[in-house]
């Protein structure tokens, strides 16, 4: 009886280290049984020790040990967990546990079975815990509960009944504080990198941004400025190389050489001239409306206000990065949307018959002037005196038109979103390029976490009370409108670099885009803004009114939409803009991205503007 016993011990210590090794995904795994507790270290895994009678909350109760130290295995990675590893024993300790919470609801998720088991091991951690009165009695409280809290958003997963005093007493406090910062955990639970700065924003947020230490993506922009200012000539002849490569790719590209030429000298006018959008002087055409509008400056005396703007910039994407790296992120974009790109593909090849639709060319003929008519050379040879030689095209009801894409380059939209984003930018800029429409595409976000050199001047001069906007923007500009689609191919790659996407302000970068299409002449100007939040800034709305950057966005809006020439559209990923835009529609899924902008582009394109309007609906 004993041997039968033993057997089925033996027989379920090999079932559970198979079944270990599979979901670690490591053949290698050496699992051992003994002791009270559960630990891994490289491919040696301990698990407790069982009864022989295998009872059954034992038995689950190990196999959720199993799946905790095996998900470990299979979805983390200790290079990434370092880097950004704060370095105050408490906040690394808080760190350390949401880091666990990510690999477990991973599985979770994925495995009702895995979420059974990991439930039974969380419940017979707290069975015994007695649960203090007073926060500050147990320093180990925070990050027990912070654990089942990050659980909780990431699988929907009530805390265990033995722990639910324990969260109830911390829940009203961590979400008080950093309610913004878990919401944001469900969409990076798959990407570790993203999931490790916003623990890092979430432990700041929990006031203790002073156990941080130094942002690694700051220093590693630092480092690579450095070696930037250090390419010489080099630089410039592998940027040749690369535009060079570039062009032999482009197969759509039908444009001469006096084309380009034209085309780079505009491009090369636009990108030197100064930002004064009252400038009289216009090229040829009539001299675009340019009212004087509240918005025409980033401050507004009412109520926004920037502390300093002697830290912003506004840069071209090549100016960020050197051309053999924009070339292999752009390498590393196609590869990631090799799928995706044939149904944005096709969406835009929509767009663009229904765009040539508008544009059908018809000639008036038999008239005594205008342009020769080849069709009718016989008669000048037989008649030279006759005056009905001569043909003038009609003019299409398709206005000159420009639009700008202007992409959310926050935090946030790592991952799916933004790649998504990218390659469906790329692919309508050259569609609508090939329909006469002039496409510029801009990103927005911040130069650093937390401030950067303008919180250290707020600082410095002794935090004066009401600051306003408390961070350096950066504005990037990937394709100019004068800019052809075959030369800023390269530049959407910056999209996929690690440490570009931080922060978002997005009433002053919606006032920087609307600015730089006032200054175009085209008779029609589109703005198209794709983000997936509200403006969040911790830095700013750490010292201002927690609605500071929001009711200064819907005012912007308020102004572009009543007061401006411009159109504009606004599509959010996962996030309700309609509350904010008139014209918005709202996608749950970013792989919707596409379809949502050719739509919405080509509803802005009908006849009947009345009708576009109408014609706007929520998607999803």
């Amino acid at each position: 009886m004993a041997s039968d016993k033993q057997d089925h011990l033996a027989n379920f210590q090999q079932a559970l280290s198979l079944c270990m090794k599979t979901i670690a995904d490591e053949p290698e795994l050496n699992v051992t049984f003994g002791g009270d507790s559960a630990s891994v270290s490289g491919t040696r895994a301990r698990l407790p020790q069982l009864d022989r009678e295998l009872p059954a909350d034992e038995v689950a109760i190990t196999r959720g040990h199993a799946d905790s130290l095996a998900l470990r295995l299979a979805n983390h990675d200790l290079d990434i967990h370092t880097r950004y590893k704060p370095q105050g024993k408490m906040a690394r300790a808080v760190y350390e546990a949401v880091e666990q919470a990510r690999c477990e609801a991973i599985g979770a998720n994925a495995m009702p079975g895995v979420s059974e088991n990991l439930g039974a091991m969380i419940q017979q951690k707290f069975d015994n815990r007695p649960v203090l009165s007073n926060k500050s009695e147990d320093a180990t409280a925070l990050e027990d509960a912070l654990s089942l809290l990050v659980r909780e958003r990431l699988t929907g997963e009530k805390p265990p009944q033995s722990s639910a005093e324990l969260v109830d007493l911390w829940r009203p406090w961590v979400e008080k504080k950093a309610n913004n910062q878990l919401g944001e955990l469900t969409d990076a639970i798959d990407d570790q990198t993203a999931f490790a700065r916003l623990s890092r924003d979430l432990i700041a947020a929990l006031d203790m941004a002073d156990e941080l230490g130094d942002d690694p993506d700051e220093s590693d922009e630092t480092n690579e400025e450095e070696q930037d200012s250090e390419q010489g000539q080099s630089e410039d002849q592998q940027e040749g190389e690369q535009e060079q490569s570039a062009t032999t790719e482009d197969m759509m590209d039908v444009e001469g050489e006096s084309d380009d030429s034209m085309q780079d000298s505009a491009e090369i006018d636009m990108d030197q001239a100064p930002p004064d959008l009252d400038d009289d002087d216009n090229a040829e055409g009539e001299e675009p409306w340019r009212p004087q509008l509240p918005f025409s400056s980033m401050s507004n005396d009412d109520f926004y206000k920037v502390y300093t703007n002697k830290f912003d910039e506004t840069i071209a994407a090549e100016d960020l990065c050197d051309a053999e790296e924009l070339a292999r992120l752009r390498n590393y974009l196609d590869k990631q949307l090799s799928s995706l790109q044939g149904v944005v593909a096709r969406l835009a090849n929509r767009l663009q018959r229904r765009l040539m639709a508008q544009q059908n060319r018809s000639w008036d003929f038999d008239l005594e002037e205008g342009l020769l008519d080849a069709a009718r050379l016989s008669r000048v040879l037989t008649d030279p005196l006759h005056p009905l030689s001569f043909k003038v095209e009609q003019d299409t009801k398709f206005r000159d038109t420009v639009v700008t894409l202007l992409l959310d380059n926050s935090g946030s939209m790592r991952g799916r979103p933004i790649t998504v984003a990218a390659t469906c930018a790329d692919i309508l800029a050259r569609t609508l390029e090939r329909c006469g429409v002039k496409v510029e595409i801009l990103g927005f976000t911040t130069r650093a976490w937390k401030g950067g050199q303008s919180r250290e001047n707020w600082l410095a001069e002794g935090k004066p009370a009401n600051p306003g906007r408390l961070n350096d923007l950066r504005h990037i500009i990937y394709k100019s409108a004068d800019m052809p689609w075959r030369r800023a191919r390269r530049n959407l790659g910056l999209m996929m670099r690690e440490g570009l996407l931080k922060e978002n302000i997005d009433g002053e970068a919606l006032i920087w885009a609307h600015n730089r299409l006032l200054g175009r002449p085209e008779q029609r100007r589109i703005m198209m803004v794709i983000s997936d939040g509200a403006p969040v800034d911790d830095s700013t709305l750490s010292v201002n009114s927690g609605n500071y950057l929001e009711r200064h966005l819907r005012q912007v809006i308020m102004d572009i939409e009543n007061k401006s020439p411009i159109e504009l559209i606004a599509i959010g990923i996962g996030h309700d803009v309609t509350r904010y835009y008139r014209r918005a529609v709202t996608i749950i899924d970013a792989e919707e991205l596409g379809g949502a902008m050719t739509e919405k582009l080509a509803e802005l394109f009908d006849e009947n503007p009345g009708q576009a309007r109408r014609g706007m609906r929520r998607a999803g």
